[in-house]
């Protein structure tokens, strides 16, 4: 993501806190609108002025945001109904170009899609394919694809005969279009740093262009049979 983004948030709840605090790190401007009063105030104690009470569904409330300047949007409230539509208006009354949408209830995904809402991203929905699909023992899950991007996101479990088993982030070699972006050790997961150090057993995440899936796993899997 480029340096200095303008996002707005809507929806305070678990998923719009940590990524407003993460986008904020990494020095990007950030508005969060939460409706619910309650969790405002806790939220504010926290975020300041990066968060305004209001319901985002409404035109004045988001333009008080500042959705004008928004360089992207993004609208995870518990209701799949409201981010449809404040995603829909960014894109259409405001011509935000970069929107992104949770989808709660996986069923309602097909209707994000037919209004142009994308990238909508079910949670459930990436679960059950973890579930539904047949997980090598070492190997590459497809997460996530995000065609409108031309981004995926896959999951690997590193195997002790990898060549990046005991190599720090920065000595990988990555291929251009690449980037680690979590690492499962020991059932917590955690951003890699550049010297963090990936160890046989690893899950890591990355997200990567189209098309270079294999050097990704010949890098984290090697020449591991698939048992």
């Amino acid at each position: 993501m480029e340096e200095g983004l303008y996002v707005i948030i809507a929806g305070a709840g678990k998923v719009g806190w940590n990524l407003a605090r993460e986008l904020l790190e990494k020095g990007h401007e950030v508005t969060c609108v939460e409706q619910d009063r309650r969790r405002y105030l806790t939220v504010e104690q926290e975020l300041e002025h990066a968060v305004q009470y209001g319901d985002a569904t409404e035109l004045w409330v988001l333009e008080r945001a500042g959705i004008q300047r928004a360089d992207l949007v993004v609208a995870v409230t518990g209701d799949d109904e409201d981010n449809l539509l404040i995603c829909q208006v960014a894109k259409e009354k405001y011509l935000c170009e970069r929107i992104i949408a949770r989808v709660n209830n996986p069923r309602n995904l097909d209707h994000f899609k037919l209004l142009g809402i994308q990238p909508a991203v079910s949670a459930t929905d990436l679960i059950l394919r973890l579930i539904e699909h047949e997980v090598p023992r070492y190997g590459l899950v497809h997460l996530l694809d995000l065609p409108e991007e031309r981004l995926e996101i896959i999951e690997l479990v590193v195997s002790a005969t990898a060549p990046a088993a005991g190599q720090q982030i920065q000595d990988l070699g990555l291929p251009d279009g690449a980037l680690v972006i979590s690492v499962l050790r020991g059932g917590s997961g955690f951003v890699p740093k550049a010297d963090t150090v990936v160890e046989a057993g690893d899950e890591v995440l990355v997200v990567l262009d189209p098309g270079i899936e294999q050097d990704i796993t010949d890098l984290f899997v090697g020449d591991n049979p698939r048992n």
